[in-house]
């Protein structure tokens, strides 16, 4: 479809899910898109790490989109514009510290000149696109878990839209100065028609805390362990996490030593944008295990249970920085859901050596980037917009959404989720109607669809296993060749590749006339007598393959 006069709004990622924001905003016959991000895959997807919104609509469509805005540099906010940026042929926008990552990426996928990248730094208000748009567009800075989270206010003919991304209030935020509440008023004062808000915390009946707090809190804890080594694992990109560690560091007399690739590049980046100038001089890994215990403070990747991570490396005890009994990890970062298996073999790794572990159940040394139902409820009262559409989150979060709004008096809610077109002026605002949505994943070098052959066969053999079958030359009086990979036979494999064959041959001696001689059928029914056999001896349902022998 092509938006007629009209404001339409279509999630292509990240509504129904958290991770993998794509939002697309149509008017006038033009298209806006706000992020290009990725989610990291599940053991659901076997041999595949990056996982992406299918495209497909505005791909078909691309002639018709003005431009790219991204709110912020987090993975699923950024992560996919390497591999679809330059197919889509439109310019990108971005602050600084966000562009600086985006070209870092881009030139890793060597496409450096291929992306138009506009650097917004600024705060007024500017137009996506070449010639006549619908759009313009201004960011508003807002706290979060990274340096220059953004709303973005996007002006129409038909209304404006606070587009939140990702956020939180934070007093004290550590680094950059939000948005005021008397500025989100002014705001509000001037009229927003829609909310697009951010639904991660929506659960939370507290506010997220603050950053300051979180200072507080690791001056405390880490003069608790005084003479012993101390590991912190934070999100890289957490710029003011990172600055907040290296100032408590020199307040307690330790030196700083940066233990991960992702950890050296965020402080590249914020350096390069203005952040972090005071950062200390960091030590080596050879220095930082050269002095004593209670002189170093390690800041490390891997919180999240990455097994190549800097933190997976010292718990297994192949990294350079040693730990022993006493030492200390702090996890200054909350487990994401579905890590937490993946956290917890860390974890125990660490405990069987006596390591001591504090978490931010036990003290105050994490708070979320996103909002707690408080904050929410303070955004609908300064902005009072006319209709709120909850993003970013899974279903459960988004319909609570909708409840605190419609409590807290936001007028109208439309509740959505990838694929579903929602008009959102003029008119009732609502669902209009509905495009297929999908995931596609870099499987190797190759972006396939989620769905495709290649992964459903790679599911079947993870659980089921294989058998193959190669049958003799025509002619031949030679019984078939079977091995099979993944079955749970052990010792009684050889009993059963016997059992199998003969399956095979008094199947394939039941055919008769014409489907003797069709090599089709004499094919399936071997495939059949294999995974029968195979059923009967395992439980399983096999992959089988079968093959002639003039095919080798």
């Amino acid at each position: 479809m092509t938006p007629a006069k009209e404001l339409i709004f279509l999630a292509l990622g990240g509504s129904g899910e958290i991770g993998m924001n794509v939002n697309l905003y149509g008017c006038d016959g033009k298209w806006l898109m706000v992020d290009l991000g990725m989610t990291f895959a599940d053991p659901g997807y076997p041999g595949v790490d990056l996982v992406f919104a299918d495209l497909d609509f505005i791909e078909e469509r691309s002639e018709d989109l003005v431009g790219i805005v991204l709110t912020h540099a987090h993975e699923d906010h950024i992560g996919a514009v390497p591999y679809f940026a330059a197919d889509l042929g439109v310019p990108l926008y971005a602050t600084p510290f966000t562009a600086d990552l985006v070209l870092r990426k881009l030139d890793e996928a060597g496409l450096r000149g291929e992306v138009e990248l506009h650097v917004i730094d600024h705060l007024d208000e500017f137009t996506p696109g070449e010639g006549a748009s619908p759009f313009t567009v201004r960011y508003l800075p807002l706290a979060h878990s990274i340096a220059e989270g953004n709303a973005v206010l996007i002006d129409t003919p038909y209304g404006r839209v606070f587009h939140t991304g990702d956020w939180k209030l934070d007093d004290e935020p550590q680094i950059g100065e939000p948005t005021s509440p008397a500025e989100l008023t002014e705001v509000g004062d001037e009229g927003v028609l829609a909310l697009v808000c951010d639904s991660t915390n929506v659960f939370n009946p507290e506010a997220s805390g603050s950053e300051g707090a979180v200072r507080r809190a690791l001056v405390d804890e880490i003069a608790k362990h005084d003479g012993k080594r101390i590991v912190v694992t934070t999100f890289a990109s957490n710029v003011a996490r990172v600055q907040t560690l290296a100032q408590v560091a020199q307040e307690a007399g330790r030196r700083v030593c940066v233990a991960g690739r992702s950890l050296d590049r965020i402080i590249d980046a914020a350096q390069a944008s203005g952040y972090l100038q005071d950062f200390p001089d960091m030590v080596d890994f050879d220095t930082a295990m050269s002095l004593p215990r209670g002189e170093v403070l390690i800041i490390a990747t891997g919180g999240q249970g990455e097994p190549r991570a800097a933190l997976a490396r010292m718990a297994s005890e192949s990294h350079p920085i040693e730990l022993t009994k006493g030492d200390v990890v702090l996890f200054s970062s909350r487990q994401i859901p579905g890590n937490e298996l993946a956290i917890g073999r860390i974890m125990n790794q660490l405990a069987m050596r006596e390591i001591t572990m504090v978490t931010d159940r036990q003290e105050l040394i994490h708070v979320s980037g996103h909002p707690g139902r408080p904050e929410l409820e303070a955004l609908y009262s300064w902005l009072r917009p006319e209709i709120l559409v909850p993003v970013h989150g899974e279903v459960r979060h988004m319909r609570e959404q909708v409840r605190v709004g419609a409590a807290a008096g936001v007028p109208k809610q439309v509740f959505q989720v990838n694929g579903d077109i929602v008009r959102l002026a003029p008119g009732k605002p609502g669902k209009i109607g509905e495009t297929r949505t999908g995931r596609l994943v870099l499987d190797g070098d190759i972006i396939v669809p989620a769905d495709g052959e290649a992964i459903a066969s790679r599911r079947r053999l993870a659980l089921n296993g294989h058998v193959n079958v190669v049958l003799p030359p025509k002619g031949s009086k030679a019984a078939p060749l079977i091995n099979c990979i993944g079955l749970p036979l052990d010792e009684d494999e050889a009993e059963f590749l016997v059992e199998a064959r003969d399956d095979i041959l008094s199947a394939i001696g039941k055919l008769k006339g014409g489907k003797a001689k069709d090599r089709d059928t004499v094919r399936e029914t071997v495939r059949l007598a294999a995974r029968r056999a195979a059923r009967r001896w395992s439980g399983k349902n096999p992959q089988v393959t079968v093959m002639d022998f003039e095919d080798q």
